[in-house]
């Protein structure tokens, strides 16, 4: 997870654009073929896409787009520690 990448992906693509990416890296995960560091690339990747998509929500719900970003950071940090 990195919140400059998150920031950029929520600034430059829309909601619906972010979903279809999404859908096409999980669906390349599931490919037979693909090696472990390609699905750790494409992981990383996604974690992405559903921080920004969290972003989205959240400031749309009005949120101001710097507490949805920490708020997104710290529910991630959150979950590693468990």
């Amino acid at each position: 997870m990195k919140i400059p990448v998150i920031r950029q992906l929520f600034e430059s693509s829309s909601p619906e654009d972010l979903e279809a990416t999404l859908n096409v890296l999980e669906a390349f995960c599931e490919f037979r073929g693909v090696h472990q560091e390609e699905i750790d690339v494409a992981g990383e990747l996604i974690t992405n896409i559903c921080g920004a998509l969290e972003v989205h929500a959240n400031v749309q719900s009005g949120t101001a787009e710097r507490d949805a970003l920490n708020a997104f950071a710290q529910k991630v940090m959150g979950s590693i520690d468990r």
